[in-house]
């Protein structure tokens, strides 16, 4: 399996959790010029824009630490044209790593919610 694929299975798996936990998918894969957002869940009054890393193996650190300041400050733009694009401004927000590690028996997710802000 190469890294794209890696990548997609990734995003199937973590939109598969949050929609059974009861979370609506508003957007996948959004994009716009200032950039990309992988997940966009809505959790009661709250919109989380989720960034998803999925790893082979935890060898080269985590998943989250994949997600660089200057990750976080693209997110954030996209973040904030999504909310313009579908007037959310009266919305809560925030901003959800998921990682995704290949283990033996499948997929492991570990979810931090508010990873940053």
């Amino acid at each position: 399996m190469n890294r794209r694929q890696l990548g997609n299975k990734g995003e199937e798996f973590v939109c598969a959790r949050l929609l059974a936990s009861g979370i609506d998918i508003l957007a996948r894969n959004f994009y716009c010029r200032a950039g990309e957002i992988d997940i966009i869940g809505k959790f009661g009054g709250t919109i989380a824009f989720v960034e998803v890393k999925t790893r082979s193996s935890k060898g080269f650190g985590t998943a989250a630490e994949a997600v660089t300041p200057a990750k976080q400050a693209k997110i954030k733009a996209a973040a904030l044209a999504y909310i313009s694009q579908n007037d959310l401004h009266d919305m809560n927000f925030r901003f959800d790593v998921a990682e995704v590690y290949s283990a033996k028996g499948g997929l492991e997710l570990n979810y931090i919610k508010s990873a940053f802000e």
